[in-house]
C-alpha cells in the first residue's frame, strides 16, 4: 500500500512532521502545506496525490474551504482532522465529501491504520469488487461470501458489515461508529443490534469467525489471526 502519495495539510509544523514520520516509514510519499491556499497549489500543481489529511482550523483557507475546492474536480480520499468531537461538524464534513475524521490528539499508529483502511476501499474498484482476506472471499458487486470454496448465505446487513469489519481490518470500531457507518446517522435503535448481528455473522463464518474480535466495553475489530 506503500508509495501512494499523500498531501498533509496543518498550520502546525510539529503535527505535519509526526504525520509525515510514521507515513514515511510505511513507505508513503508526503508532501506537506502549511495553509490552505498552499495545499490547493500543490493539490493543483501535482496530479498524483492520492489522499489528503487536512486540518480543520488554519489561516488564509480553512479545511473546509479546502474541502469544497477540491470536491469541484476530485474524489481523491480525505481525512479530516478536528480539535474538536463535534456532531454538526462531521455532519458537515460527510456532506462535504469528507472519508474520515480523526479528533486530536490522535495516535499517529491509528492514524496511519485509517490511512490504509480507506486506501484498500479507494482500490477496490481495480479487483471487480471482490476483496480476499485469511480464508474469506467477498465478491461486493454479485453479493456473494465465500469461506474457502464454501458460499454463506447473508442477510443485506450482514454483508455491509462483514464488508465494513474487513475494510477497517485492524481498526478498533466503537458500536457507534458501526451504526454511523453501517446503518448510518438516521438510524436511532439500540446498539446492542450490533452484537445480534455480530453474533449471526460468526456462526455463519464458522471457524474464521475468530477474527471478529470483541473490544470489551467498546466494540469491534476485524484481524486476521492464525490462532
Amino acid at each position: 500500500m506503500g508509495n501512494c502519495k499523500i498531501l498533509v495539510i496543518d498550520d502546525e509544523s510539529r503535527m505535519r512532521k509526526l504525520v509525515r514520520d510514521f507515513l514515511s516509514k510505511k513507505g508513503y510519499d508526503v508532501l506537506e502545506a502549511s495553509n490552505g491556499e498552499e495545499a490547493m497549489d500543490i493539490f493543483y500543481s501535482d496530479k498524483e496525490i492520492g489522499l489528503l489529511i487536512l486540518d480543520v482550523m488554519m489561516p488564509k483557507m480553512d479545511g473546509w474551504e479546502v474541502c469544497r475546492e477540491v470536491r469541484k474536480t476530485s474524489k481523491v480520499p480525505i481525512i479530516m482532522l478536528t480539535a474538536k468531537a463535534d456532531e454538526r461538524d462531521e455532519l458537515l464534513g460527510f456532506e462535504l465529501g469528507v472519508d474520515e475524521y480523526v479528533t486530536k490528539p490522535f495516535s499517529p499508529k491509528i492514524l496511519v491504520a485509517r490511512v490504509e483502511a480507506i486506501l484498500r476501499r479507494s482500490n477496490m474498484g481495480n479487483n471487480d469488487g471482490i476483496i480476499t482476506v485469511g480464508d474469506i472471499r467477498m465478491d461486493k458487486n454479485a453479493h456473494e461470501v465465500f469461506v474457502g470454496d464454501k458460499p454463506i448465505e447473508l442477510s443485506f446487513k450482514e454483508f455491509e458489515l462483514l464488508a465494513y469489519f474487513i475494510e477497517n481490518q485492524g481498526i478498533a470500531l466503537s458500536r457507534e461508529r458501526i451504526l454511523n457507518n453501517v446503518w448510518n446517522y438516521d438510524y436511532f435503535g439500540d446498539a446492542r443490534t450490533i452484537d445480534t448481528h455480530v453474533k449471526k455473522l460468526r456462526n455463519k463464518m464458522g471457524e474464521q469467525g475468530k477474527y471478529i474480535k470483541t473490544i470489551w466495553g467498546m466494540g469491534y475489530k476485524f484481524e486476521v489471526t492464525n490462532e
